[in-house]
């Protein structure tokens, strides 16, 4: 070996020094996970303002009681001015306790007005400047991906979706309903064949590798399941086998969860929206679970969706599409057992539009100044990631 091979090794060895301070490239060392409520969910009805009267005059068929000692359909007290849906009580109020969990009021689209679900939903999963062009092959989890190392992503939907767009090689796998591989052990053999002498080659063979690989554990958890091992259905289910998988095999994960459009019969402590709450509930309690401690010590989940509902119920005992709404960072490495970010008090003088929640934190902001934090992105990676952002710190982790 001669000096300049050296001198070259020894620098791919070590970290620089920038500045008298040690630099790397940022490491996927923490899990994270997005889950998408598509359809907007009524954020004031699950994280309560109580100590709003305002609340109570204008929701009168639908709201959530105030918190009271022995009454079950009674919001279930986080702080004196919110509280939590009853039927998160036995699935997350354990974990606000142990301060894993927190809440960001007020957050959203700043600049996306449309309250349309795809607009919307576009506008969060690509992560762009609202005003300008569009790259629709660019979302924002994969540019987070493509800046850091040793990153292991995948979405848990049908089809990749946009929030993965134009990342390297990012598998999908639906979690919901899995199926036997729709190409066989002989065809997937005869494609990669046809592959083999092509640049797609590797790539080729490394999907078919992840796909064969999500498949076996995933059918070996429902083998379980089936044996009375695990009791769960529907998302609870899905949480569980994703929580499998990011424990022994991805850190970078999104899974979307529909059906929280509630223009009709909304209902309040009990009824449609309390039960896909409490589903939600158990399916972010069972995530946690499966996944275990020492993993999810280092995990952080983001709920979030594409935007909130009217304040005021409609005639159809129900709500409208909104515009601020509540996110939701839980997680081992959460700094928790608080309402985070900029808040107002919820009275008619504050509705954004005379008609929804403002937002007071963007989600691009919020996103930036959690992935600096728990992935110790400096400035010029955060660009790379959301361009022309300024990150909102909350100190989440």
């Amino acid at each position: 070996m001669d000096r300049r091979d050296f001198l070259t090794g020894a620098v791919a060895a070590v970290p620089m020094l920038v500045a008298g301070r040690v630099w790397a490239a940022p490491k996927a060392d923490m899990r994270t996970l997005v889950v998408f409520l598509r359809g907007a969910y009524d954020a004031a009805n699950v994280v309560i303002p109580v100590s709003s009267s305002f609340y109570y005059e204008q929701r009168p068929t639908i709201a959530v009681p105030r918190p009271h000692p022995g009454a079950p359909d009674a919001a279930v007290s986080l702080t004196p001015d919110w509280g939590l849906h009853p039927a998160l009580k036995e699935t997350l109020l354990p974990l606000w306790q142990k301060k894993q969990l927190a809440f960001v009021p007020f957050a959203g689209t700043a600049d996306d007005l449309t309250r349309s679900h795809f607009e919307t939903q576009d506008t969060i999963e690509l992560g762009q400047p609202v005003h300008g062009a569009r790259n629709y092959n660019s979302g924002f989890m994969a540019r987070l991906a493509g800046v850091l190392t040793r990153t292991k992503p995948i979405a848990y939907t049908d089809q990749l979706p946009l929030v993965f767009r134009g990342g390297k090689g990012i598998p999908n796998v639906s979690i919901a309903a899995v199926g036997k591989p729709g190409v066989d052990n002989r065809q997937a053999k005869l494609i990669e064949d046809m592959y083999a002498h092509d640049a797609l080659g590797g790539a080729v063979s490394e999907g078919f590798k992840v796909r064969d690989d999500v498949y076996k554990t995933v059918s070996e958890e429902m083998t379980a399941a089936d044996r009375g091992a695990v009791s769960a259905k529907g998302f609870e289910l899905s949480a569980r086998r994703i929580g499998r998988l990011m424990r022994d095999q991805f850190n970078l994960g999104f899974v979307d969860v529909g059906g929280w459009d509630t223009h009709v019969g909304q209902g309040g402590a009990a009824g449609y929206l309390a039960g896909r709450i409490g589903e939600l509930g158990r399916a972010l309690s069972g995530f946690a679970e499966e996944i275990g401690p020492q993993a999810w010590n280092d995990t952080v989940v983001v709920v979030i969706s594409e935007f909130g509902r009217t304040f005021r119920e409609n005639g159809n005992k129900g709500t409208d599409h909104g515009h601020g709404s509540v996110y939701w960072v839980l997680g081992g490495a959460v700094k928790g057992g608080r309402m985070a970010g900029e808040q107002v008090k919820v009275e008619h003088a504050t509705l954004f539009q005379n008609r929804d929640y403002p937002v007071l934190t963007d989600y691009r902001a919020f996103f930036a100044g959690l992935f600096a934090r728990a992935y110790g992105l400096d400035q010029k990676a955060l660009q790379q990631v959301f361009p022309g952002v300024v990150p909102k710190d909350l100190g989440l982790v």
